[in-house]
């Protein structure tokens, strides 16, 4: 393992200004995406949406530090033939791979689920790393509810986001650590701080247990923000506050960085969070953004699915992409928003 090179990738993907594209949706969550604007969702109009994000030079280029990629997307060309790992190499930024199975019923748990994949990962690993990639991403999932989660949940799926970023280093590539604790219930923001804070104090030790160097892996949390279905929402300033203060006493300073996922926030709201945090003085890591949906809405719905409309799904994606790159400074204010609208 070279500790140096992986370093210098991940400090590369959460350098200031830029985020990681989070365009590993599966197959069955770009269908519910490309059901919502009326397309169906073929290899060849999969291929083209992502061809187009990855074509849009200004958004790659100057907020993009990172792509992450589903396993039919890293094998496909585009449509001249140019792999799509190369357009995105070719546009500065780095390819990387989601490399879990997605997850499965926890045994002896009910309503809870453990993450899948690590089963000839090793040898995966090798084939995406000759292939381009030169970063991975295992989500695990954990959900706040009545009882849950138990500290088996955690257990286990802080184990196993330990064994693969483990993988990862042993074959060269920067495990992105992703523990998601869901905002889909009706907790507040601190039974989301408590949960969370229980979930990445797990996660470290593992990670220590195992002997991942931290120097060589970016962690991808969730925010500390009140439960979707939750009467009262906290403010911008709370969730900054709040998740800042979780971080910094979960999180080792050894972590070259941080990017966060949005989760379910609607695209202003994960850009505004990430801005108030940069406005709580310096940060011991790079925090940025890894952002999916956040950053695909707005330009999915201009696409549609028609040629004729690649230029305005680009347009869309590059001003996503421009807001969330100022959010990374501090430097984003809402009226930015509407002047573009």
């Amino acid at each position: 393992m070279n500790l140096t090179e992986l370093n210098r990738i991940a400090t590369a993907m959460v350098v200031s200004g830029k985020g990681i594209l989070a365009a590993d949706e599966s197959s069955g969550t770009i269908k519910k995406r490309f059901d919502a604007i009326g397309v169906e969702s073929t290899e060849e109009n999969r291929r083209d949406y992502r061809e187009m994000l990855f074509r849009a030079k200004d958004a790659m280029s100057q907020y993009i530090s990172g792509v992450i990629l589903y396993d039919e997307t890293i094998w496909q060309d585009a449509k001249d033939g140019t792999p799509l790992v190369r357009l995105i190499e070719q546009s500065g930024a780095i390819p990387g791979i989601k490399v879990d199975e997605g997850t499965q019923a926890l045994p002896m748990c009910p309503g809870e689920t453990v993450t899948v994949g690590l089963d000839r990962l090793a040898e995966r690993l090798k084939k995406y790393y000759e292939r381009g990639a030169r970063f991975a991403k295992w989500r695990a999932v954990i959900d706040i509810g009545n009882g849950i989660p138990s500290m088996t949940a955690i257990s286990v799926n802080a184990h196993a986001l330990a064994r693969y970023a483990a993988l990862c280093q042993a074959a060269q590539i920067v495990p992105i650590v992703e523990p998601e604790v869901l905002m889909d219930g009706d907790h507040d923001i601190d039974r989301c701080y408590e949960v969370t804070q229980r979930v990445l104090n797990k996660t470290f030790q593992e990670l220590r247990v195992q002997r991942v160097a931290l120097e060589g892996m970016v962690l991808k949390p969730n925010m500390a923000i009140s439960g979707k279905k939750c009467p009262k929402q906290a403010s911008v300033e709370e969730v900054a506050e709040k998740t800042i203060r979780l971080l910094k006493a979960c999180v080792p300073a050894a972590v070259p960085g941080i990017a966060f996922l949005s989760g379910g926030q609607s695209d202003e709201e994960a850009t505004a969070h990430l801005n108030a945090m940069h406005k709580l003085g310096p940060l011991p890591w790079g925090l940025t953004f890894s952002y999916g949906r956040a950053l695909q809405a707005a330009p999915q719905k201009a696409w549609s699915g028609r040629p004729e409309n690649v230029a305005a799904g680009q347009r869309a994606f590059s001003h996503r992409a421009r807001m969330n790159g100022l959010a990374s400074k501090g430097e984003w204010q809402s009226s930015l928003e509407q002047k573009a609208a």
